[in-house]
């Protein structure tokens, strides 16, 4: 790998929830320093906290594409997030999430041939799992929780939700023939997955963080930490 760009989330940014200070705060030792060093390669990273693939897309530009080198796409985990005031306040109504699977489909084909016609190869990553029970007490703070609840149906329908956004993320690398890094099921075959999501449940910490190393050194044929 001549260069490598990442282009992705919260977690990409490496943010983790700091229970002590009680703020999100960005982890010195996360996934893409430890790789960064893991590959003796600096990584040009793109990620922000909050970004979306359409966002991403908005974002991108020609002059970040480095020709011969590979771009990470890290995305899923805010495409699937719903408006959970407007459902605590309207439980009754139907609500959309932020990015429809159809419409995270789409866009992330479009990034994996921009990123080619930018010359570099593309390299497709599955969103993590969460933690039901601890995300839905984290997203209802200050909520009416039981109207959520009521219009989820059940709180697993929060893991289910956001496993179709990672089952797109397959698709789109077995249609266009790009590369997949599924840390999905990195974290499922780590099992007791509890142990690495912050309280928030949706952020891996810094256990979480060097699994991700772990599983995409292993992927790229690295000995890891």
């Amino acid at each position: 790998m001549t260069s490598i760009s990442l282009w992705g989330d919260s977690i990409g940014k490496g943010v983790v929830f700091d229970e002590a200070r009680g703020r999100y705060v960005i982890l010195r030792e996360n996934c893409v320093a430890l790789l960064s060093r893991l590959l003796n390669a600096p990584i040009d990273n793109h990620a922000m906290m909050g970004c979306t693939a359409r966002k991403a897309a908005q974002r991108m530009t020609d002059g970040q594409m480095t020709p011969g080198g590979v771009a990470v796409l890290e995305f899923g985990g805010n495409d699937c997030d719903m408006p959970w005031r407007e459902i605590a306040e309207t439980p009754e109504q139907a609500h959309r999430p932020d990015t429809t699977v159809e419409e995270f489909r789409g866009i992330l084909t479009e990034l994996v041939e921009r990123v080619r016609a930018g010359g570099m190869q593309p390299l497709l990553v599955t969103p993590p799992p969460l933690i039901a029970e601890r995300y839905f007490k984290w997203v209802t703070r200050g909520l009416n929780g039981e109207a959520v609840l009521r219009w989820l149906g059940d709180v697993q329908h929060m893991y289910r939700w956001q496993e179709r956004y990672a089952a797109a993320v397959r698709d789109v690398a077995r249609r266009t023939g790009a590369r997949l890094i599924d840390l999905r099921d990195a974290f499922l075959e780590a099992g007791a997955i509890d142990d690495y999501y912050c309280l928030d449940g949706i952020h891996p910490n810094e256990k979480g963080h060097k699994l991700i190393c772990r599983a995409i050194a292993k992927q790229v044929g690295v000995a890891a930490l």
